[in-house]
């Protein structure tokens, strides 16, 4: 079975609705010719006429519940219809009565006892004068209502109908002043029309072309001295009424079957407002102009250009044959595909696979649609050559269903017609660029895409969840090196999730071991609750009640709100954030610690971090990840959440998250949530390359080979101890040093704290909370202050850990791995291409533990820093190029740059003559 799936994103998307300019524009493109007087004259027009269009247009939008207001009492009865308008609350609204009581208008409107006014500064008996006079006809435009029209009645019709209908009425009124600004009807053929046959089953089309009318008529009104604006408003309501008064076309379908597509259909509305495409036909009594000018169209086809223009080339003898009829159209473009000149041009230069796609760009006006046709052709052109291709094609049913014998072939995909989805943007990458500019096949590639198997990709984004969460638009802005084919996904694709820990005390699986220790999974927090006897007296008698209470486990309860605000915002708030009544209410066992997250969550700190400055999608699957442990399966949750989040709120999610029977099973009400599933790309992330295992005892001995750019960078001349020195120092004796040096002097333990956290920001290049540290290299710190390792060692432990290993190594190329090393070990940035090569033959073949061993353990090191000494920036200027380099690399945070710093150094010309 066939996948279908989008081909992507494409660099050049089709317009949605055309504007004056850009129909006119695009005609005369397509002709390949000079814009005619009348065209010119026509944007002349257009142009002269900006300034006024946008007037209109900002006063009708500036009076657009004034023009609704006329139309929805016009058609409605029974009450006010303008209370239903969804609009923006305005203090305005907020009147007082005699009593000092707040109106409320909305409810006086559905009540019939408040109506709704327009603000204008005529009142009293001239202006309902003036508004009787303007709906009656006296500024020269009045419809005559359909004889079937009968206002509806409010109550009956009911709030939600009435919300929507008068919706509609704003929309028609958008699309008008739309319409009116881009000087084309386009967008209201596209929008308008079909829309009868919908309303009628919801509410009635004769109120709808009154109210039409009447809203046209109000807007007339605040024209009343400027008949051009009259005219304009008057041409495109007009369109509006005639679009909605014309029954919905019914859709075109594919003229053509094949067995390996679906039937397509394209609604009829789409082909009407596409793009305008000329197609020219040879006719035998066309003048002599007009058949240069379809020989032209059929140059540009075939060739892609006008080649008497561009190269003053011509196939004479078959135009003049084409001309005097000895010849079809479709003839002429069989011998123009078997032509030297079409060989040299689309043949000859390109491989099988891109000769068939171009030959399916010019003579039948698209792209090949599956990978059964491509194999057709293909295996034609392989046998047969050029001439069997052409022969092919031009003999076609297709070709004679859609062009026959006279009509010039042409582009196809430009919404003239159904196309399938899989190969829509590479169709428009191949028509929307000119042969030489695209060499290398795009179908062979997009339909093998299609048979590999799904990757572990959110649903939402474009990539392969290389940071574990991706999120991006469903159709990202690529400029360079646009992706054509990315894996198709459906509504029931789901993420692959691994389980993080072992199977035996998974959660799901067996809830009675939720507070079970596990080597292998997370760290588990539990309330820590103590069984405490309480005495109850009932009728004279003492009674002794076990109850719960968690007063005297004041450690124990630190703990756990320390991992809470650790799970749920990701990192230890300040005590003014802290949420202090919430955690003495914890404390005292007033609410569990389900309740405690609950109240976390929809905390404003949550909120701005995880909420309020994100998009929907990626803060719920933040949410999600926090809350439960896990990604979001696939679309169906999210698209579930994204309900909840659209219709009730932020609350709503976390509620609808907190209460499911999932997190009651998992966590219960004591223990704090934890990461219980994560995806493949997040284990790899979190375990050792390959390059990093060392290899067992029995194995396969492999034999280390120099590279070869290693060996053509050894230094063949001999050079004495002054020449080195003078090379390293290039004429810069001078250091500059840190003022503040961490030695290892004595056991006190304020010093050795201060120093481990000097430590912990020289390697991870951030302070390292307590809790977190203690987790990993506690023992390490113990054995420090009691002088068992010195801070050497310390360095090489911390250095050689599961953690730095996955912040700094798992992330990022080895150059920037090793940039990253010398940076946090030898407290500079990297000399020359030479060390890096260095270190990248240790990288590669012995990987991170060995690379960070041979910079703790080398001479350098032991110089600069000893044993007792945190490595520091030493701003040393080794070659001069080193010190801005070092100064950059401190001066940047590797989770906010990634880019590589080493590159700096520019390459110089070489002073050896080269021959030309």
């Amino acid at each position: 079975m066939s996948v279908t799936a989008s081909s992507g994103a494409v660099n050049a998307r089709p317009r949605l609705y055309q504007t004056a300019i850009s129909s006119t524009i695009s005609q005369i493109e397509q002709q390949d010719r000079f814009a005619t007087r009348s065209e010119l004259e026509d944007l002349s027009t257009y142009f002269q006429s900006g300034q006024k269009r946008i007037e209109i247009a900002a006063i009708i939008t500036q009076n657009s519940e004034n023009i609704v207001s006329k139309a929805a009492s016009r058609i409605f009865t029974g009450g006010s219809a303008m209370a239903f308008l969804e609009r923006p609350k305005s203090d305005e609204e907020l009147e007082v009565d005699r009593a000092g009581r707040i109106v409320d208008i909305k409810r006086g409107m559905e009540l019939g006892t408040t109506i709704y006014a327009e603000a204008t500064g005529e009142g009293g008996f001239l202006g309902a004068i003036k508004n009787f006079f303007a709906n009656t006809g006296i500024t020269g435009v009045i419809d005559a209502p359909p004889p079937n029209f009968r206002p509806i009645n409010i109550s009956r019709y009911g709030a939600d109908r009435m919300k929507k209908s008068l919706r509609d009425l704003s929309w028609f009124l958008r699309y008008a002043t739309y319409a009116i600004v881009a000087g084309d009807p386009n967008i209201l053929a596209q929008n308008v029309r079909g829309l009868r046959e919908i309303i009628e089953a919801a509410c009635s089309t004769d109120a709808t072309i009154v109210a039409l009318q009447t809203m046209k008529q109000a807007a007339v009104g605040y024209f009343l001295n400027d008949p051009v604006a009259i005219d304009i408003i008057k041409q495109y309501m007009d369109v509006a009424i005639a679009e909605f008064k014309a029954p919905t076309p019914s859709p075109k379908v594919r003229q053509r079957n094949s067995e390996d597509l679906q039937g397509l259909e394209l609604p009829q509305i789409y082909f009407n407002t596409a793009e305008r495409r000329q197609k020219f036909v040879m006719k035998t009594g066309l003048s002599t102009s007009e058949k240069n000018e379809v020989i032209r169209a059929a140059y540009r086809q075939i060739f892609e250009r006008d080649i008497t223009k561009a190269y003053s080339q011509s196939v004479s003898d078959l135009d003049s044959k084409v001309k005097n009829g000895e010849i079809s159209m479709r003839e002429y473009v069989r011998r123009l595909g078997k032509s030297p000149l079409y060989r040299d041009q689309f043949f000859l230069p390109f491989i099988n696979s891109r000769a068939v796609e171009l030959a399916f760009k010019h003579f039948l006006g698209r792209s090949p649609e599956s990978r059964e046709e491509v194999a057709k052709y293909f295996a034609i052109v392989s046998k047969g050559g050029l001439n069997a291709l052409v022969d092919a094609l031009v003999n076609s049913r297709e070709y004679s269903d859609y062009f026959g014998e006279e009509t010039v072939p042409y582009l196809r995909g430009l919404g003239q017609e159904a196309q399938t989805a899989r190969n829509w943007g590479a169709q428009f990458d191949l028509f929307n660029y000119s042969a030489p500019f695209r060499k290398v096949p795009q179908f062979i590639t997009l339909f093998a895409a299609y048979n590999q198997p799904l990757p572990d990709q959110h649903v939402y984004g474009a990539g392969n969840d290389p940071l574990e969460i991706q999120f991006g638009a469903i159709f990202p802005k690529e400029t360079r090196n646009p992706n054509a084919s990315p894996a198709p996904f459906g509504k029931d694709t789901r993420r692959i999730l691994i389980r993080n820990g072992a199977g035996i005390t998974n959660q799901l699986g067996n809830p009675s071991a939720t507070g079970s220790i596990d080597p292998m999974a997370p760290k588990v927090f539990k309330l820590d609750q103590t069984q405490r006897d309480s005495v109850k007296i009932t009728k004279g008698k003492s009674t002794k009640v076990k109850g719960v209470s968690i007063t005297n486990s004041e450690t124990s309860t630190q703990a756990v709100i320390r991992a809470i605000y650790l799970q749920i915002i990701g990192f230890i708030p300040y005590s003014g954030q802290r949420l202090s009544a919430a955690e003495t209410r914890l404390e005292n066992g007033q609410i569990s610690v389900r309740e405690f997250v609950r109240i976390l969550t929809k905390s404003p700190i949550f909120r701005d971090r995880y909420w309020s400055k994100l998009y929907v999608c990626k803060a719920i699957e933040y949410t999600h990840r926090r809350l439960l442990g896990r990604p979001t399966y696939g679309r169906q949750e999210m698209n579930a959440y994204f309900d909840i989040a659209s219709k009730k709120g932020f609350y709503a999610v976390v509620d609808a998250i907190m209460d499911t029977k999932e997190y009651e099973q998992a966590f219960g009400e004591d223990t704090v949530p934890y990461e219980r599933y994560l995806t493949p790309a997040g284990v790899s992330l979190r375990n050792n390359r390959m390059g990093t295992l060392t290899e067992e005892k029995g194995t396969k001995v492999v034999v280390e080979t120099t590279p070869k750019f290693v060996e053509l960078g050894q230094v063949t001349e001999e050079r004495s101890a002054v020449s080195i020195r003078d090379r390293i120092n290039q004429g810069v004796d001078k250091k500059r040093e840190q003022r503040k040096i961490f030695k290892l002097t004595n056991t006190d333990p304020v010093e050795t704290a201060a120093l481990v956290r000097a430590a912990y920001r020289q390697v991870f290049e951030r302070d390292m909370d307590a809790y977190v540290a203690s987790e990993q290299f506690s023992q390490y710190a113990s054995k420090l202050k009691n002088r068992e390792i010195t801070v050497k060692e310390f360095i090489l432990a911390i250095g050689t850990s599961d953690l730095y290993i996955k912040e700094f190594y798992a992330p990022f190329p080895n150059t920037k791995v090793i940039e990253l090393g010398t940076k946090h070990f030898l407290g500079r940035a990297p000399i020359d291409q030479a060390e890096i090569r260095k270190y990248n033959v240790i990288l590669a073949s012995s990987g991170i533990k060995a690379m960070v061993t041979e910079m703790v353990n080398s001479m350098e090191f032991g110089e600069a820093f000893g044993e007792d000494v945190v490595p520091y920036n030493r701003f040393e200027t080794f070659p001069a190029a080193n010190y801005p380099n070092t100064q950059e690399l401190y001066n940047r945070l590797t989770k906010q740059d990634k880019s590589i710093v080493v590159p700096s150094f520019a390459p110089t010309q070489s002073k050896m003559p080269t021959m030309v």
